[in-house]
């Protein structure tokens, strides 16, 4: 057995506010250490089958916590690659529910940049995690205490800013966030734990701090953002703020309140990227509803209009982006491409024209048939598909089954998307490709 001593780890710096953070938990602590440091940079490319046979290789030379710590933080860096970018995740710290919980970079960014236009210098980052945002916030010149009550998370987040050339800029402190006084910041930003024993927490009066207290804290600021699950619903948005639904390459990430963005010192129109008829954009602030996709930025701004009108398919189908849907905002997507609803309770737009749209993705319509899992398998095998995608919307059956009944195997290098919907009520099946 190894009875090697690793590094001790250094004394823990002095924080931005002149106070000495508490001792750095272990394992954190270890890989804080110069041996530590340099296992992890050992380590960093390790094969997760070969976990194993590199443990017991490195055990021979280095404490058994350590190599499992350095092998742990390796597998959570590869994780959070997906989120941060390979050369950030390859130099920050995790947890595993900080890789899980954490604000994809992008969206971080993006965020932060609103906040800059709107005149921010100083904000308060409130269940911080693992610093993620804080990161973000300190990129576009933010300053930034951020705060979290968990110790490990705390020094986590405080060990990235290090990481990242980021500590003159970010003050971690571990604290209960409702007990810290935030007058001196010009904004406030609150990301509410969703995440309990028993897995996602959709109540908001369960996340933790609760989302009335986070409501609270922001209407004490100048200003204010609160990230909240885009599931929602609209009728728990209060009246006093924007709510901002916002995707990332397609995928929904979360919704955003925004409290004070209608002050004076706030741009007069909704900034780059904002997409409504010209003049005709609501200004930013209380009530505004808006859908931000990302890469861009790309937004669409609510206008107010009523549902769009039912109508048969026509030529293409369009599927808004999930932001879009979330936001409610699919009358203004139709209406750009004087569309229509197959079904007023589905979010598919329908229209005879191509027009091209980044708020939906279009698709042309080759077939529209009655549900008939026999009728659609002997036009796959006619039209000699073998790649068949299956959408649906308003249908109980599930992609995988259907996809497996109809096509059990390729027919040819034909491909063909099924959309199983419902068209007046009626369970159908609509055929066609993706516009190119």
């Amino acid at each position: 057995m190894n009875d090697r001593t690793p590094h001790q780890p250094q004394p823990a710096p002095r924080s931005a506010s002149g106070l000495t953070p508490r001792p750095v938990p272990q394992p954190l602590a270890l890989l804080l250490t110069p041996e530590g440091r340099a296992l992890l940079h050992e380590v960093r490319d390790t094969d997760p089958a070969r976990e194993l046979a590199v443990a017991t290789r490195l055990r021979r030379e280095h404490p058994a916590e350590l190599v499992s710590a350095a092998l742990g933080q390796a597998r959570l860096r590869q994780r959070a690659a997906a989120k941060f970018g390979a050369e950030d995740a390859g130099r920050m710290f995790f947890t595993p529910n900080g890789v899980e919980q954490s604000t994809r970079a992008s969206v971080a960014a993006y965020r932060a940049g609103r906040l800059k236009e709107l005149g921010v210098t100083s904000v308060a980052d409130l269940c911080c995690g693992i610093g993620g945002d804080a990161i973000a916030l300190a990129r576009a010149g933010i300053r930034v205490l951020a705060v979290d009550r968990d110790p490990l998370t705390a020094a986590t987040a405080r060990a990235n800013a290090e990481a990242l050339g980021l500590a003159a800029l970010i003050e971690v402190r571990e604290a209960d966030v409702t007990e810290v006084d935030t007058s001196g910041y010009d904004a406030v930003f609150v990301d509410p734990a969703r995440r309990g024993g028993r897995g996602r927490v959709f109540d908001p009066e369960a996340y933790s701090p609760p989302l009335s207290w986070a409501i609270t804290a922001a209407r004490g600021a100048p200003r204010a953002a609160l990230k909240i699950a885009p599931g929602i619903p609209h009728e728990a948005v209060p009246g006093d703020a924007e709510a901002e639904w916002i995707s990332d390459g397609g995928d929904v990430k979360e919704a955003v309140l925004w409290f004070g963005t209608g002050l004076p010192a706030a741009p007069s129109r909704p900034g780059p990227g904002a997409d409504s008829e010209p003049g005709s954009e609501p200004d930013p602030g209380p009530g505004t509803v808006r859908a931000t996709l990302l890469p861009g930025p790309r937004t669409l701004l609510s206008r107010g209009l009523p549902d769009p009108a039912v109508r048969p398919p026509g030529r293409y189908l369009y599927e808004p982006d999930g932001a879009v849907i979330r936001a409610h905002l699919v009358a203004e997507v139709a209406e750009r491409l004087d569309g229509g609803l197959i079904d007023p309770t589905i979010a598919y737009v329908t229209a005879d024209e191509h027009r091209p749209t980044p708020y939906a993705t279009a698709y042309e319509i080759t077939d529209r048939l009655p549900f008939n899992v026999k009728k659609l398998k002997a036009l796959l095998r006619e039209r000699q598909v073998g790649t068949l995608t299956v959408k649906k919307r308003g249908s109980a059956v599930e992609p995988e089954e259907l996809r497996r009944k109809a096509l059990p195997k390729p027919h040819g290098s034909a491909s063909v998307t099924v959309f199983l919907t419902r068209v007046a009520g009626a369970p159908t099946m609509l055929l066609g490709h993706p516009v190119r």
